[in-house]
């Protein structure tokens, strides 16, 4: 068993590191792949190439883990809704149809979500055993805000578009729930070991529509993948204080803090749960003195309790893979 499943599921404390977007635009080798392939749905959905970008930083960095090479955009889009990357601007979606989306049915999600299920499968087999291949999804209200369309920028949310139109959101984030344990156990059984769960836009709710839109959503997919024995880790990024009543409600296997969440405090606050994470990516951004010392209070503070080394949100374009190096060897050698 690798140890991120240990410290998982047994709760064992031992060591464990890998990055969110640890495969991506910092790597030149991605950038190669990525500059023969402009069409960033159609690269997630080739099987060998996912697969072969899925293992550049483990090839690279040896990391604990890998996480499949994919987009949470993959599940509009297999539910019938066309998603373009565009350049400087990121993901924009078609028109949301609901009759589109209640038109989907099991086998045929699973049909156009074929490809990552089988980049999965190569994956696994060129994975040492005793690492994690980690998969992944967007929660509900994340995949929401994009499928209507309802972000007037990056950190600022069209609110009462959606709250307009509440009978509609509940019809659609029960049929999210539905597919995205569907893609869950799809991915399992491919062979992958963990899946995360991606909040990204939880910030952006007030805090008391959180129970509704982020807390239960999250909940009963942890719930399903519970009764599945899969491990989970949950990101609700950007919700502050507010990690407490999500852990208390939640009850993931983890949870990933975000770099804003000061990690005493969540070591005090959060109960029953294994920490992830949260140091600021853009700290790999500076002297590999200040990056080690601002690690350095992480590694201290989650010493004597499970802990799996991360960050706080992915890893940004600019970050120099020296630096990245250098602070896993850090990391393996810290006493």
């Amino acid at each position: 068993m690798s140890n991120l499943k240990k410290i998982l599921t047994d709760k064992i404390n031992c060591k464990s590191v890998w990055f969110m977007r640890q495969a991506g635009r910092y790597l030149p080798e991605f950038r190669e792949i990525r500059a023969n392939n402009k069409n960033f749905i159609e690269l997630c959905l080739n099987s060998e190439l996912s697969s072969e970008i899925t293992l550049q930083p483990i090839k690279r960095f040896n990391l604990d883990s890998a996480i499949i090479f994919s987009d949470i955009l993959i599940v509009p889009f297999a539910l019938g809704q066309n998603v373009e990357f565009i350049k400087e601007q990121g993901p924009v979606l078609d028109n949301f149809n609901l009759e589109k989306l209640l038109d989907n049915n099991k086998n045929s999600f699973t049909k156009k979500l074929q490809p990552v299920y089988k980049s999965i499968e190569i994956t696994k087999k060129k994975l040492d055993l005793n690492k994690s291949l980690i998969s992944f999804v967007g929660a509900p209200w994340t995949l929401l805000i994009y499928m209507l369309g309802a972000k007037k920028n990056k950190n600022e949310l069209e609110y009462k578009k959606i709250k307009s139109q509440e009978t509609q959101v509940k019809i659609i984030l029960d049929k999210l729930i539905q597919y995205l344990c569907l893609h869950i156990e799809n991915q399992i059984h491919a062979g992958a070991d963990v899946v995360q769960i991606f909040d990204s836009w939880a910030g952006l709710l007030p805090t008391k529509d959180l129970p509704d839109y982020c807390f239960v959503p999250n909940q009963r997919i942890v719930e399903f993948c519970k009764n599945k024995s899969i491990p989970t880790i949950c990101f609700p990024k950007g919700i502050g204080e507010n990690y407490r009543n999500f852990n208390n409600t939640v009850k993931a296997d983890g949870i990933n803090l975000d770099y804003d969440v000061d990690p005493l405090w969540a070591k005090q606050n959060l109960k029953n749960v294994v920490f992830q994470g949260g140091l600021d990516p853009k700290i790999l951004l500076l002297s590999n003195k200040e990056i080690k010392n601002n690690a350095t209070k992480y590694f201290n503070i989650f010493k004597d309790i499970p802990y799996i080394f991360n960050l706080g949100h992915g890893l940004l374009p600019e970050t120099d893979p020296d630096k990245v190096e250098m602070l896993v060897k850090f990391y393996r050698e810290y006493k």
